[in-house]
């Protein structure tokens, strides 16, 4: 009866695969807009995405903070007020926790494509250009592998660690980003050795 009901239904493994197969259309769906950009619109996708995540909670925010600073400063506040803005803070990071999540799983193709887009363009070159700002100066004056010149940051594909030198040589594989939805799910993902 169990082979019966698992040849109708599919076992686990496979109902897992076709809800997630429609998360990495998506992605390649994305991916192809992505391989399209430049080093410079590349990299910029990261400040977009934490923008849509700050834009999408900055009422909660504002209102936690505005909660903390009453907490922290009125000093001779009624115990049974008090209680009511903690209990208030809680409801407030649960709202901002579940409009994290949902902007993030929004965001999840695109970002996985950033991620497979970044390894691929590492992967095929010695050295990836982008326009230097502050944080690739930083960058600089503490690793080897990133060089400003001029208004220009070079990142090379090869650095040290542990003494040995490393070259990047990896592109993520379907599988991969399938195994990154499901850990962005809080779930666990088992996957073969090479994928």
């Amino acid at each position: 009866m169990a082979n019966f009901l698992a040849s109708l239904f599919g076992n686990k493994s496979q109902r897992d695969l076709k809800e997630l197969k429609p998360i990495l259309e998506s992605c390649l769906k994305a991916y192809d807009h992505i391989t399209k950009l430049t080093n410079d619109e590349l990299r910029g996708k990261t400040q977009e995405f934490k923008t849509k995540i700050s834009l999408a909670v900055s009422h909660e925010e504002e209102t936690v903070t505005k909660i903390r600073e009453r907490l922290d400063t009125e000093f001779d506040m009624p115990v049974d007020e008090k209680q009511s803005l903690y209990t208030d803070l809680e409801i407030l990071e649960t709202k901002i926790y579940d409009k994290t999540q949902e902007v993030l799983n929004q965001i999840l193709p695109e970002a996985f494509s950033v991620i497979k887009e970044t390894a691929k363009r590492f992967a095929e070159n010695a050295k990836v250009e982008v326009i230097a700002n502050e944080y690739d100066k930083d960058l600089a004056a503490r690793k080897d592998n990133v060089n400003i010149v001029g208004d220009k940051a070079f990142f090379d594909n090869t650095w040290m660690a542990g003494g040995n030198a490393v070259t990047w040589d990896m592109i993520h594989y379907d599988v991969q980003l399938i195994g990154g939805a499901v850990l962005h799910q809080g779930k666990i993902a088992e996957m073969a050795t090479g994928e």
